[in-house]
């Protein structure tokens, strides 16, 4: 017999609900009661930030993809020292303020940073470029794939990769013919939250690339710069991001749910 909702938890249920729904249903709404939206697509600024977005979190999505799959299935296969601490660095930009990640990297790789002359010397400028662009979302989104990759690769058993290894495959080979088609449901999942973070980065990449438009002037900067001048821009481009934000979190939430009556 199924239970009935405690009335006191339905009623927190509604008020949370509004609370978060009519923010996002007030948006929607001015953006349709004005009149002539649609035509703001076709602004430079819009243009330029939609195609600015797409290509640099596409960029840093297959960075984060290549680089942090190895480091999650080392992470999630060999305990060592100093394991737990690079845990959790790994996930300190998830919680860290975009505008410190941003002070992080220009302090590292800026003119005057740590790295700064070396870069010079090689001829590699990184802050207030497109590839600063993609470093700042690197920074902020890889931890999201990690995290997620690390949680797959530990649920899967390992007797069948000791198995493999028994049978002569290399532990490249295991992780590239077992581990990730059985982990590739939290692999999917991080590398749709790694792109949703890659492509909604403010705070980071304000202060490490700059807001200059068709060179690293993403969507969440040019919404800031579109107020000032043509709100019009901004509600499409608010509009738009808030729809690939509800997908991506849709698409998320059914690569890793799991029915309980179907095992």
């Amino acid at each position: 017999m199924k239970r009935p909702m405690p009335k006191v938890m339905v009623g927190a249920l509604v008020v949370v609900l509004i609370f978060f729904t009519l923010p996002l249903v007030a948006l929607i709404w001015r953006a349709i009661e004005r009149e002539g939206i649609l035509h703001f697509l076709d602004e430079p600024l819009v243009r330029e930030a939609m195609q600015l977005s797409l290509t640099t979190s596409l960029i840093s999505l297959a960075m984060s993809i290549l680089f942090g799959t190895p480091v999650a299935y080392l992470l999630a296969r060999w305990r060592f020292r100093g394991h737990r601490f690079i845990e959790t660095l790994l996930d300190l930009p998830i919680v860290l303020p975009p505008v410190v990640a941003g002070v992080a990297l220009l302090m590292a790789f800026g003119r005057r940073g740590l790295l700064g002359s070396e870069l010079e010397v090689l001829g590699i400028q990184l802050p207030f470029t497109t590839i600063g662009v993609i470093v700042a979302q690197i920074f902020v989104a890889a931890p999201f794939y990690i995290r997620s990759a690390i949680a797959g690769f530990s649920d899967i058993d390992r007797d069948i990769e000791a198995a493999a290894e028994v049978d002569g495959a290399t532990v490249l080979g295991v992780l590239r013919d077992i581990s990730v088609p059985a982990a590739m449901p939290s692999l999917a999942a991080g590398a749709v939250l790694c792109w949703a973070r890659a492509l909604s980065e403010f705070g980071a990449t304000l202060l490490f690339a700059g807001n200059m438009q068709g060179r690293t002037q993403t969507m969440p900067l040019a919404i800031m710069t579109a107020f000032e001048s043509s709100v019009g821009a901004a509600l499409a481009l608010s509009v738009i991001l808030l729809i690939v934000s509800f997908a991506i979190i849709f698409i998320s939430r059914s690569l890793t749910h799991r029915d309980p009556r179907t095992g």
